[in-house]
């Protein structure tokens, strides 16, 4: 079993909105076989609590556009980590040294990531901070 293409969907829209509030390492894992909950955790980070809130800002803005509202919304007073629970996506919007500290990314790593149509700049590539198995020490491809 996978995510349901409307949590996908809905994913995609609110990676696009962290994405133009200049959200940074935008990840999205299909959780759905681990958790029961929900199907999607969607990761993003920022440099400040100010860009946490305006990239939080931004999702629920795009969303209620669509007629979603959260149903729970955790950490916005901080600023450092909130979450975003629309029942099919969680949206965790962290604080760059929160999501290092917390590593959301390498705790759920055995989960598929989803493609949202991102550019480089915004999608995540961080899994874990192992290299590539085609790299040397150096971080070279091998030849």
């Amino acid at each position: 079993m996978s995510a349901n293409e409307s949590s996908v969907g809905i994913a995609r829209t609110a990676a696009h909105a962290a994405a133009d509030k200049l959200a940074k390492d935008i990840v999205a894992l299909d959780v759905s076989e681990r958790l029961a909950i929900t199907d999607i955790f969607l990761i993003a980070s920022a440099d400040s609590e100010r860009q946490v809130n305006a990239i939080v800002d931004g999702i629920e803005e795009e969303l209620s556009k669509q007629g979603l509202k959260p149903v729970r919304r955790e950490g916005r007073s901080e600023g450092r980590w909130v979450l975003l629970d629309y029942a099919g996506i969680v949206v965790h919007v962290q604080h760059e040294e929160d999501r290092i500290f917390y590593a959301l990314d390498r705790l759920w790593k055995d989960c598929p990531m989803l493609e949202l149509g991102l550019g480089a700049e915004a999608a995540g590539t961080r899994r874990d901070d192992a290299p590539d198995d085609d790299a040397d020490s150096a971080g070279q491809p091998a030849e």
